[in-house]
């Protein structure tokens, strides 16, 4: 049995949703949590596969494989991904950061830009999950997922300043926050169904880029969201790994590297593609 990690933002709900829908007699085990808590089972081996962080591939290449055509990214504004601020970022240079436990990648990417595009030097701290909204005080806080996206529905002061979009006007390129990722040992257990669940993502991914207003009538409304919201939010998101992907992921390894959170910049090593025998049929 494969064990899935499924990330419980509303950003992985439409593949999550679809896939379910499709292949319910599957023989698979989700496994939910938030980023970096999957980080971790699918680094210790309680998860065989995961939508993970981006970085997490280049702090444990030998771990793992990537699926290929399969991310969860942007280029431009992402919408979950954000800075909270009571100054414009031009005047965030030494500031005192606040950031999510959530998401090492957010945090990587945030120091990054902080430190390349604006030429900043900042300090960070680590913000409690009792902590993270920013009428408590932060001069300046990262927030991702959900809590993201309800921060920015409630927020009337301040500034807030998306990733996504800050990372396209630097680089042109789009940002990989999340790959695919597959440990080696699970793939040489179950190479057959490892592939057979590569084909099913790959086709759920489809099936709801196709089917956005109808995963969206299914879900449980909150206050801070309405099938418009998740329909304009769901559209933003690349769920896709192609060339170019492929090229803004490499160059963010690169700035990581050269700002010393990686050793050093990673090959990608991505799963061969193969024609399943359920797809042949």
């Amino acid at each position: 049995m494969l064990r899935i990690g499924e990330i419980n933002y509303l950003n992985c709900t439409p593949l999550f949703t679809s896939l379910r829908a499709d292949f319910q007699d599957n023989g698979y085990m989700f496994v939910s949590g938030h980023p970096s808590e999957l980080n971790a089972k699918l680094r210790s081996g309680e998860v065989d596969i995961c939508p993970s962080s981006s970085i997490e591939y280049a702090q444990n290449p030998d771990l793992y494989l990537i699926l290929p055509g399969l991310s969860i990214s942007s280029k431009g504004p992402v919408k979950s991904v954000l800075l909270f601020s009571k100054l414009p970022i031009d005047s965030l240079d030494g500031v005192s950061v606040g950031l999510t436990g959530e998401s090492e990648t957010s945090v990587i990417l945030l120091k990054i830009l902080l430190s390349l595009k604006f030429s900043f030097a900042n300090s960070y701290y680590k913000v409690e999950e009792s902590d993270q909204g920013f009428s408590s005080g932060h001069d300046a806080l990262l927030l991702i997922g959900d809590r993201a996206l309800i921060e920015a529905s409630k927020n009337t002061d301040g500034h807030v300043y998306d990733l996504g979009e800050l990372w396209n006007e630097f680089t042109g390129l789009p940002f990989v926050f999340a790959l695919w990722l597959l440990r080696k040992d699970a793939l040489s257990r179950s190479m057959e169904a490892v592939h057979l669940l590569h084909e099913r993502l790959v086709s759920s991914k489809q099936k709801a880029v196709e089917n956005l207003p109808e995963i969206a009538a299914t879900l449980k409304q909150n206050i801070w969201t309405n099938s418009s919201f998740l329909i304009n939010y769901w559209g933003i998101i690349s769920y896709d790994l192609t060339e170019e992907h492929i090229e803004g992921l490499k160059l963010f390894y690169r700035y990581a590297a050269e700002c010393g959170f990686i050793e050093s910049e990673p090959y990608l090593r991505i799963l061969e593609h193969r024609i399943s025998r359920e797809q042949s049929l």
